[in-house]
């Protein structure tokens, strides 16, 4: 009898499973899988191999994934490595694995074909991508990363694999007026539970990727029924939604009512949300102290 398995996190279907599953479910075959990079800017994962089904999240550039099966229409079903969400995701997207050497911490920061920003740009990485950097440039007085792609960026924009912030919740800041996008996980476009993991993994937290698993897993829950007790870096839970306390009645989200990430003061939004979304809070919970309170 095969166990009840949350799609998002076990590589497991009726005709196939992840050969680590061997002994725990009965499949029609059990496949070791093979490790690939992301190398397109982001990469949608979802459901269903269809590109009218809704995104489940993003994989970014450079991250890792285990993949269990190709097909013939350019699909690929598999595993990131970065939180261990499964889905399919077009397998134009990935290729041979490179040891990264950096993170970008920008916000944002585009590629060039060389080491000049007049050059036309070929993409851009956005905050959390992974790349390896292989040499460096200076133009004009402006330093460059040369990348292993053969592509470069500003160099300022990258710091090393274990750099960490003191206030994550900063990093979140920056994302500030950044379009809502159901699924998102870059800076063009993000959801709740993104804002949450991609800011915390900047102070060195990795977290789940959706805010029911957060809701269970980060940090340590806290009383969630006195707002006034919360302080800066706090998360607040409600059914399917997930916000990061700011400061005092302060909370920073992204969300549906603004389509943004925005500040909100904190006692409007409680109310707001048990009025038309979704209903009391459910819980808090505290991640390791940020830098400023």
């Amino acid at each position: 009898m095969n166990e009840t398995l949350d799609r998002r996190r076990h590589p497991v279907r009726p005709d196939l499973a992840s050969i680590d599953y061997d002994g725990r479910v009965q499949v029609d075959r059990f496949v070791e899988g093979e490790i690939f990079q992301v190398t397109a800017d982001r990469l949608a994962f979802r459901a269903d191999p269809r590109f009218d089904r809704s995104i489940d999240t993003e994989a970014l550039c450079g991250e890792w994934v285990t993949v269990f099966e190709q097909t013939t229409e350019g699909w690929a079903w598999g595993q990131l490595d970065t939180d261990g969400y499964v889905g399919w995701f077009s397998s134009d997207g990935i290729g041979p694995i490179k040891a990264a050497t950096h993170r970008v911490r920008a916000l944002r920061t585009f590629r060039y074909p060389g080491p000049d920003l007049k050059f036309p740009q070929l993409g851009f990485l956005s905050m959390g991508s992974l790349v390896t950097v292989v040499g460096e440039a200076v133009t004009r007085g402006l330093n460059y990363a040369l990348l292993s792609d053969g592509s470069a960026v500003v160099a300022k924009h990258l710091v090393p694999l274990d750099a960490r912030d003191g206030d994550w919740v900063a990093a979140a800041e920056e994302f500030l007026g950044t379009p809502y996008l159901w699924g998102g996980r870059t800076s063009l476009g993000l959801d709740c539970s993104a804002l949450v993991q991609l800011a915390a993994q900047t102070a060195g937290i990795d977290t789940p990727r959706d805010s029911d698993m957060q809701e269970v897993e980060v940090g340590e829950e806290i009383p969630h029924e006195d707002p006034s007790a919360f302080r800066r870096g706090d998360l607040i839970f409600w059914r399917g939604h997930v916000g990061i306390v700011a400061g005092p009645n302060v909370l920073l989200h992204a969300n549906g009512n603004t389509m943004t990430v925005s500040h909100e003061p904190m006692d409007q939004a409680i109310k707001r949300i048990a009025d038309t979304e979704w209903g009391a809070i459910t819980r808090a919970r505290r991640l390791p102290a940020v830098g400023s309170e």
